[in-house]
């Protein structure tokens, strides 16, 4: 089915490489801002900007009383040099748009162009959020501690995803995507002369203990059919090859299929660290830096996706899991705490490089498939009947 003009597909793909080229890291975001609230006014949108810092609120109303849905895309690039060598590849050293958060905004950008040139077929409003700072999972609870979300009744959102045919699209219903839990941990012991261990209380040698423990809390401590994943990603600890420091910290990242699953990962993951400090006589300081609960799809809005793309490409180009498809995290479920709605996913390759990798491109020819998505769910929610 043939939603977008050839022109407004280029148009979209023009947009996509321009991001690509100039990538801004989370809360940086001010050129993208500029280009989208720029091609938006072009659509004749209405804006609220300065959301969030740098993100944008577009408004689609049809001047018709109506159900008002939002959909969302992410605008950050990451901290990660750029290799693949493509004729739009990163200008700017050390930044890139290896997400495909470039990729997910023209997508947007193409949808709001088409439901914009159809409103007089719609009711009701459409609000499209721009956000920043998706990387870091605090760009969407700030969006919607600034009213990003007000009046808005169902949230819609996407994520192209390697690994899956191209333009395939993904989802589930309930737990989608993994929960994501930082921890900083210090453990304070008894510094001391390397020869003589038996004066000292060794945090090195306790923080030991505490890794290997921890592994305890997904296989002996959470259910075999719920998902967990318990990773120390920093130790730190000494200044010198002959001395027992004093203090030593760690760094732990869990992921969690659940809200349940998170409760019992972070209660048994403290017990771990204190009870591992407590034997060897050493202290423990646990402190949570992040938390984006796992994405849990309402079944009324995935059914409604499920249906859309079927409508639109098919049923064999469309695959519902029953497992989670990804442990990564997305702080889109920040929306979904607040809303109904439904976050789905569209293959971007079997081949594809994935994500958050140096060789990583979104790839143009998904575009018209996600933008044809969000304005077929527009349409089936506030089509005039």
């Amino acid at each position: 089915m043939a939603i977008f003009s050839a022109e407004a597909i280029e148009e979209a793909t023009a947009i996509r490489r321009q991001l690509h080229s100039f990538p801004e890291l989370k809360f940086e975001e001010f050129a993208t801002s500029d280009l989208v609230a720029e091609f938006l006014q072009s659509y004749g949108y209405a804006l609220r900007r300065n959301v969030a810092g740098t993100g944008i609120v577009a408004t689609l109303d049809t001047g018709r009383a109506g159900p008002v849905i939002g959909f969302r895309a992410d605008m950050d690039a990451l901290p990660i040099q750029e290799e693949t060598g493509l004729p739009y590849a990163s200008t700017i050293a050390g930044k890139m748009h290896a997400c495909g958060h470039d990729g997910h905004t023209a997508a947007l950008l193409l949808a709001a162009r088409k439901l914009a040139e159809d409103h007089s077929q719609l009711n009701g409003q459409i609000k499209f959020l721009f956000q920043p700072a998706e990387e870091v999972g605090k760009g969407a609870a700030q969006m919607i501690e600034e009213g990003a979300l007000e009046g808005v009744e169902k949230v819609f959102g996407y994520h192209n995803r390697p690994g899956y045919a191209l333009g395939h699209v993904i989802t589930k219903s309930g737990p989608a995507m993994g929960g994501n839990t930082l921890y900083e941990v210090k453990i304070s012991g008894k510094g001391g002369h390397a020869s003589r261990p038996d004066l000292a209380i060794d945090p090195i040698f306790v923080g030991a203990g505490i890794i290997q423990s921890l592994q305890s809390v997904i296989s002996r401590r959470l259910s075999p059919l719920d998902a967990g994943v318990v990773t120390v990603t920093q130790f730190n600890g000494g200044t010198a090859g002959n001395i027992i420091p004093g203090h030593a910290s760690m760094v732990i990242n869990t992921r969690d299929g659940s809200p349940e699953a998170a409760e019992i990962i972070d209660r048994e993951l403290c017990k771990v660290i204190a009870h591992v400090c407590e034997a060897y006589g050493a202290q423990s300081e646990v402190k949570r830096t992040l938390r984006i609960p796992s994405l849990v799809n309402s079944a009324a809005e995935t059914e409604l996706v499920v249906e859309t793309a079927h409508e639109l490409f098919g049923k064999d180009n469309v695959s519902q899991m029953h497992q989670m498809p990804t442990m990564g995290a997305e702080d889109f479920a920040f929306y979904l705490e607040k809303r109904p709605g439904s976050f789905f996913f569209v293959g971007n390759g079997e081949d594809s490089a994935y994500l958050h990798h140096p060789l990583f491109d979104f790839r143009d020819e998904i575009l018209p498939v996600a933008a044809g998505m969000f304005v077929g769910i527009a349409r089936k929610i506030l089509m005039n009947q």
